[in-house]
């Protein structure tokens, strides 16, 4: 029995198979530096998912490179990245669960999306897949998760300690501790990076045990 007020999810890795879309694209522009720093880049990927795009690019190229980003690069790298990754990520497979849970709960409980992607970006994306009905709103960056979560909760009236963020990163993780949220953590075939008392899940056909 659901016993929360709203449901908020991320996207990539949480509610479709499309993480791997975006590592190999990070790959591909930074492929001319050479594969040590593909290496580099693919590995912070991996570990700080649910972050900003646009943050990724300022450490590859600050940290990494030791170069310089003006705004005008940062939205050029930008734009390849979408150009990228749009049409795969729409045909992307749904993680297991995930479509049966929307069309068994939107009806029954508010489900919204807080995702890392450019808003204009992730509500395309959405609309593509024909995903807009099973939500109430759709979010992403430049917004934080934290950020996300209380801005729902307030124009929504929720309690935050009512209303669960199922995420696959820790920024999701410390974005719904942050707001005071709960959290489910979903993992696929990797470690667990979630502290030991978190509730995790491989996949979400019985996510709403867990509600």
């Amino acid at each position: 029995m659901i016993k929360v007020q709203a449901v908020i999810f991320d996207f990539d890795g949480v509610l479709v198979e499309s993480v791997d879309v975006k590592t190999k694209a990070f790959a591909a522009l930074y492929k001319e530096y050479g594969q040590k720093i593909v290496n580099q880049v693919v590995e912070y990927h991996l570990l700080n998912g649910g972050i900003s795009r646009f943050e990724k690019f300022r450490y590859y190229q600050n940290v990494l490179l030791g170069q310089s980003l003006s705004s005008d690069e940062e939205r050029d790298l930008g734009i390849r990245f979408s150009e990228m990754v749009v049409d795969a990520v729409v045909a992307a497979p749904w993680v297991e669960g995930a479509l049966q849970f929307l069309k068994n709960y939107y009806k029954r409980i508010p489900l919204f999306i807080a995702s890392g992607t450019p808003i204009q970006e992730i509500k395309e994306v959405v609309m593509r897949r024909n995903m807009s009905k099973y939500f109430v709103s759709v979010h992403g960056s430049p917004a934080e998760k934290s950020e996300i979560i209380l801005e729902i909760c307030e124009k929504n009236r929720f309690d935050p300690n009512w209303v669960t963020m199922v995420g696959d990163a820790l920024a999701d993780y410390e974005g719904a501790k942050k707001s005071g949220a709960r959290f489910v953590g979903r993992i696929s075939g990797k470690d667990n990076i979630f502290p030991v008392h978190i509730t995790i899940v491989e996949n979400l056909h019985n996510l709403a045990a867990y509600l």
